[in-house]
């Protein structure tokens, strides 16, 4: 019986040590899928574009238990780097059957459709993260790090080490 409580004990912590996966910190990411052209987007694209203060904003887990906070934190709104990638669809009425599905370097994904990125207020409360406490993006251990400053529960979107974008169409 021991033996058995054991093996279960030892499988039970490999088990769970095998499905925790390492973020990686990245220096780039790719919009892929159904675009006309792929997009690789470098720290050096995100630096180029004006960043904005964001108040500091309190990290929950997706029950909302308090998971940190993000203080003096400064971003680029997403939507202001995606504007220009030209999606496999020329009529804009089908817009609206587009989603994005954002992928971390430890496979979390997060998944926004168009019409939350391009016509909503959500849109312009999706940051990529520039700068926290004064810690420049470059620096930052969980770069490229994207939040969303609206949800209710701030860590179901709460993307570290963006590794790329995979724009999909539903049926």
């Amino acid at each position: 019986m021991k033996n058995l409580l054991l093996s279960l004990l030892i499988l039970g912590a490999l088990t769970t040590r095998a499905q925790k996966a390492e973020v990686r910190p990245t220096n780039e990411f790719v919009v892929t899928g159904l675009v006309k052209h792929e997009v690789r987007i470098t720290l050096g694209d995100i630096g180029k574009l004006a960043a904005k203060d964001i108040p500091d904003l309190a990290v929950t887990s997706h029950q909302g238990e308090p998971r940190g906070n993000l203080k003096q934190v400064k971003g680029v709104l997403l939507k202001d780097l995606l504007q220009n990638i030209a999606l496999k669809e020329d009529n804009p009425k089908l817009f609206s059957e587009f989603y994005f599905t954002f992928t971390a370097s430890d496979n979390y994904k997060v998944v926004y459709s168009w019409n939350e990125l391009f016509n909503s207020p959500t849109g312009n409360n999706i940051f990529i993260v520039t700068a926290i406490e004064g810690e420049p993006l470059q620096q930052m251990r969980n770069r490229i790090l994207v939040i969303t400053t609206t949800d209710f529960k701030t860590g179901r979107r709460h993307i570290k080490g963006l590794d790329k974008i995979v724009v999909g169409r539903t049926a």
